[in-house]
């Protein structure tokens, strides 16, 4: 498997997103996935596509049939090149306890995102989901109050709406440890 692929692989991305992304066509994402050495103009724009050195897209992986084999020969520092995870996880898990406070959940990993220098689109996906709920959660309750059901039916909302960005932040945080991809993400960025 050629580097190429398993980087876009890792950040979620299909051979469409990252020609968009990058504006090199398929063809050739495909090309350099089968097998071809990306080279000057390709090399640099695809690596600043996926967050990566020109470097890392250059070396090809060796291929294994077994993931775990591959994983025992790629050194720690080859996979802190490609993405932090554990440092990932740390910036989605950081707007847990600002829940109930909405703009200090969007704010809190943005400021840990730039302070970390994990601008990647896992990163992205992670403070777009938070913004997506911050504008959607109010409408959702405003609309509950404007039912007039009662303060019971009120209450019981506000803690619903609570409990499903909980419930957003620690799957993607349980999909991050296994997977190394978001399980909740949109199929766009707000940042």
């Amino acid at each position: 498997m050629s580097k190429l692929k398993s980087i876009r692989e890792q950040q979620n991305l299909t051979q469409e997103e990252l020609s968009k992304k990058s504006g090199i066509s398929v063809r050739t994402i495909q090309r350099i996935e089968a097998g071809t050495d990306p080279k000057g103009y390709t090399l640099r724009v695809l690596g600043e596509a996926l967050g990566v050195q020109e470097k890392e897209l250059r070396s090809k992986q060796p291929e294994t049939e077994n993931k775990e084999d591959s994983n025992e020969k790629t050194t720690p520092k080859e996979e802190d090149n490609l993405l932090n995870y554990s440092s990932i996880k740390l910036i989605n898990l950081s707007s847990l306890p600002f829940i109930i406070l909405p703009p200090l959940n969007i704010l809190i990993p943005l400021i840990l995102m730039f302070a970390m220098k994990l601008k990647n689109p896992i990163t992205k996906q992670i403070i777009s989901l938070q913004i997506m709920w911050t504008i959607i959660a109010p409408i959702v309750f405003m609309l509950g109050i404007f039912t007039k059901s009662g303060h019971n039916f009120t209450l019981i909302l506000m803690i619903l709406l609570i409990l499903s960005n909980v419930y957003f932040v620690l799957r993607n945080a349980i999909e991050i440890d296994k997977r190394k991809k978001l399980y909740y993400s949109l199929h766009f960025n707000m940042i």
